[in-house]
């Protein structure tokens, strides 16, 4: 198991490298002569049709509802995973990073409506502030080495993976367009024979990839975002089989990690990120969908985590995490400010209006961009090496 974590944070921390790298070339292209080109790119027509079934999107949206569907699957095998037999499967481990997590929710959510009270559209975005970015702030952490303690890596993954179940639960409650029942009742159906398939044993991944387009199609078309269906579909990926066998949901995990971090979200980063600074200046900064973010993400975050944790040690609810000190702890509550893929992801829910796509990008860069420097700066000048570590 302890293998399996280790090459979790490599492939993470690597993606994350190239998560970063797509996003600052994204940057320059958008505020160099090929911004027509860029924009162009994204919002290209894209179709696919089959007998009378058809979807048309730009290739914006295609990355977003199709490919992100791919990296919600994953978290999807990732939160089963963890609850099952991981750092979440029992109350004694889970109770830490799930209460954390909710703190480091509802902390950057209550900022970001206080900075927007008096305004109904912007305070759709009340959750964009709220989720952690596990691939951008496990890269920090790969940088800083042996400064990081494993327990800080595990404490802030299993912070991320409830973040990713809270984003996910708010995305389906509240970010949901109109409702189209019969495609709903698809969805039942797919979702009731993946359950089936679960209880009858079955062990092929390729009969739940087959009902899992299904699923994906039903959703799609249903008015619940897309990318849920992953979520729901890896629900059903069996996890504990014999002893003699491999199980599918492990192998999904393994095989789909490279893919995800270094194709799905270096796309993904590459298509949000492009924002244009034009005719932008530091009053731009202070608008109030940009500052609500920045704010709830570089003080939200921390406050709402490290006080939890600092207020449950104290308390001796749980005992203080092995093997560091308040140090990294407030440094790892920094850097899970960095909320730039599900904030991003968010955003684009949040907002059917255009003009707010702008301040939401510059909110989720900057507030990210000064959690990982601060987070960085705090573990790597404040801390000791580790030396078990190495």
């Amino acid at each position: 198991m302890f293998s399996f974590i280790k090459d979790f944070f490599r492939t993470e921390a690597a993606g994350g490298m190239c998560l970063i790298a797509a996003s600052i070339v994204a940057l320059i292209i958008a505020n160099s002569a090929l911004l027509p080109h860029y924009n162009a790119l994204l919002q290209a027509p894209f179709s696919i049709i089959i007998g009378p079934l058809a979807i048309e999107k730009s290739v914006l949206l295609v990355i977003n509802d199709g490919l992100m569907a791919v990296f919600f699957f994953l978290v999807g095998l990732e939160i089963k995973r963890e609850f099952v037999q991981g750092q979440l499967s029992s109350v004694n481990k889970a109770i830490l990073p799930a209460v954390a997590a909710i703190g480091g929710m509802a902390v950057p959510a209550l900022i970001y409506v206080g900075i927007n009270a008096g305004d109904p559209v912007a305070l759709n975005g009340w959750a964009i502030p709220a989720a952690t970015d596990i691939a951008f702030a496990l890269g920090v952490l790969a940088i800083l080495g042996s400064r990081v303690p494993i327990a800080i890596k595990v404490l802030l993954t299993a912070i991320a993976v409830m973040d990713d179940l809270g984003a996910i639960v708010i995305i389906a409650l509240f970010y949901t367009a109109q409702i189209s029942m019969m495609a709903l009742y698809i969805a039942g159906l797919a979702l009731a024979l993946l359950a089936v398939m679960n209880f009858m044993g079955v062990r092929r991944v390729r009969w739940y990839m087959l009902v899992g387009v299904v699923l994906w199609v039903a959703v799609l078309k249903s008015g619940v975002h897309a990318t849920l269906a992953g979520v729901c579909l890896a629900m059903f990926i069996p996890l504990r089989v014999t002893v003699a066998e491999k199980s599918p949901l492990i192998r999904l995990e393994h095989a789909l990690h490279p893919f995800v971090a270094f194709a799905v979200l270096p796309i993904f980063g590459f298509a949000n990120a492009g924002v244009s600074f034009a005719g932008m200046g530091i009053s731009s900064l202070l608008e109030p969908v940009t500052l609500g973010i920045i704010l709830g993400l570089v003080l939200g975050k921390q406050l709402g985590i490290f006080a939890v944790i600092y207020t449950m040690v104290k308390m001796k609810f749980v005992p203080m995490v092995a093997q560091t000190t308040w140090a990294h702890v407030y440094g790892m509550s920094l850097l899970c400010g960095i909320g730039f893929t599900m904030s991003l992801f968010i955003g684009g829910l949040a907002f059917e209006d255009d003009g707010f796509a702008a301040p939401v990008r510059l909110g989720v860069l900057g507030g990210s961009l000064i959690c990982a420097v601060t987070g960085y700066l705090v573990l790597r000048f404040f801390t000791e090496p580790a030396h078990s570590n190495k």
